[in-house]
């Protein structure tokens, strides 16, 4: 699968923060004070605010080993829910899961070195079991190319075993050297790996769009995220392929680019390496090379989601992720409460998560006695739960509570009578409300610039720009170059140069001019690329 250019930039203090607990509580006279704000801003300080919110919200734990790190339930369940919808419509194109090891043999990975030239700074090595030195190292999988297609030549010995569409979901090994960052850069990931083959390559080059058009759901339909879908440049397609899709979001807090997922066309070149082949059925006596995809989405989505969606409060969770949608508080229990009113709202408050998952929304009452009403509302605002739904003696004597919108604010007092439809509106108007939020922001910094001296100020005004590109990989070498700069302008805004994001499908309406945006370039420009700093 393609390579993952992750994040840059989010230095974390491995030693410190894996090694020593997070100063949550503090004893007290044997009072429990537990801190849960946010130290920072998210736009004073991104680095900082990222590694304290994925903290905080209880989505990661740091790990001994530098670079992985455990996912808790409430980022894991962000995973689970984007593998039921992608696992689900994969299936219906008629694509099985199935499972390969996760070790291979150093001869097997390097038989394609064009391959494994992208990724071999990065192979881990098993060398020796127990006290014995392997007779060769056996390499943890960076990627499944290699391991799976050895045994897609035993299984293909006519047309008519093709296509083969295979998935898995596991976990892959890429030892990265850079400054890991949970979710965007880790030395451990999950993710899926798709891997098919067909006879007729128009079919194998249509699901590789398909493909990507999924990718684009899962981003808009599930994480309320807008992307753009675009081919790859030659120069960030993937290794051994012939062309690469893929889906592009924006990072508005540093105005980056960051790839969504990407789904690869590798036409014939691993069929060749791995003799994937079989006899020509019009042709007879001669040879067909079997054509190929290969096509993957990682837990890098949570990232996504955390820099995206997140404020100085902590998480915003589109409603379709989160593994609490809404969150039912008693509230207005004091000392002097009766213990008849304070038993009726507890149970109310039961009641009322009850009746919400017996309609399938996700609900949980929060009914601990130990913690005031305050606390609980910044915990689970922290945590990014979509709607916190409050209500009182007063409230239930009105047949109301009140639901507050976790991503807008905005408070609503809302009647029990009907609260189930209520709800399920209101979630969907929620997920609306955040797409259209970022697409607007989006939209608002993706200019179209056709003058190389306005290239660099509007990277360092954080927008990503579409600019006519010759698609010549030493031409992009030198925008790259050309737009970097020796300093960082100013907090938020990084150095590094520009590289084309994707060639989008949808091309701008204007008229394409012929010179390719860098000044020294002698080549025609061939189409509009999307340009940007990015992860």
């Amino acid at each position: 699968m393609g390579k993952s250019k992750a994040a840059g930039g989010q230095k974390e203090n491995e030693g410190k923060k894996q090694n020593e607990p997070q100063k949550k509580q503090q004893n007290d006279g044997g009072k429990k004070q537990t801190k849960l704000g946010l130290e920072c801003s998210k736009d004073v300080d991104y680095s900082a605010w990222y590694s304290d919110v994925i903290q905080k919200a209880e989505m990661i734990e740091y790990y001994p080993i530098s670079g992985c790190y455990v996912l808790r339930p409430w980022s894991y369940a962000i995973w689970e829910f984007i593998q039921q919808f992608f696992d689900r419509e994969i299936k219906k194109l008629g694509v099985k899961n199935c499972y390969f090891p996760m070790f291979v043999s150093k001869s097997v990975l390097e038989k394609e070195k064009t391959h494994i030239a992208d990724f071999a700074p990065e192979v881990a090595w098993v060398t020796r079991a127990g006290e014995s030195e392997l007779a060769e190292p056996i390499a943890i999988r960076p990627t499944s190319e290699t391991v799976m297609y050895p045994s897609f030549a035993k299984w293909i010995k006519s047309h008519r075993d093709l296509p083969i569409k295979l998935n898995q979901w596991c976990n892959v090994v890429r030892w990265e050297f850079k400054h890991p960052t949970p979710f965007l850069r880790t030395r451990e990931f999950l993710w899926q790996e798709g891997h098919t083959a067909y006879h007729v390559k128009e079919d194998a080059e249509a699901e590789v769009f398909k493909i990507c058009d999924l990718y684009a759901a899962v981003y808009t339909d599930l994480l309320a995220i807008p992307v753009i879908k675009g081919r790859k440049s030659e120069k960030e397609k993937f290794a051994g392929g012939d062309f690469t899709t893929t889906v592009e979001a924006y990072v508005p807090v540093n105005g980056r680019g960051i790839q969504g997922a990407t789904s690869h066309h590798l036409g014939r070149n691993f069929s060749k390496m791995f003799d994937i082949s079989y006899e020509d059925p019009i042709n007879a006596g001669e040879k067909c090379l079997a054509w190929q995809n290969s096509w993957g989405l990682s837990t890098r989505t949570i990232g996504a989601v955390v820099m995206i969606h997140g404020d100085d409060n902590g998480l915003v969770l589109p409603p379709r992720v989160a593994s609490v949608q809404v969150i039912v508080i008693p509230v207005g229990i004091t000392a002097k409460t009766s213990d008849e009113v304070r038993t009726e709202l507890y149970s109310k408050a039961k009641e009322l998560s009850v009746a919400l998952l017996n309609v399938e929304i996700r609900a949980e009452e929060d009914s601990r006695d130990h913690y005031t009403a305050g606390w609980k509302f910044n915990h689970w605002e922290l945590k990014g739960v979509p709607i916190r739904l409050e209500f009182g003696p007063k409230d239930l004597a009105n047949n109301q509570a009140v639901a507050v919108i976790r991503h807008s604010g905005e408070k609503r007092t809302v009647s029990l009578n009907g609260i189930n439809d209520t709800i399920k509106t209101m979630l969907d108007e929620i997920h609306d409300a955040m797409y259209k939020k970022i697409e607007k922001c989006r939209d608002e910094n993706m200019i179209t610039c056709t003058n190389w001296s306005e290239f660099t100020p509007a990277l360092d005004q954080k927008k990503i720009i579409l600019s006519p590109f010759c698609g010549e990989p030493a031409c992009e070498d030198r925008i790259k170059n050309d737009s970097t700069r020796d300093e960082p302008a100013g907090a938020g805004v990084s150095a590094m140069g520009a590289k084309t994001l994707c060639i989008p499908l949808q091309q701008p309406s204007q008229e394409l001019p012929k010179q390719c945006i860098h000044p020294k370039c002698e080549n025609v420009s061939k189409f509009f690329a999307l340009f940007g700093r990015s992860y």
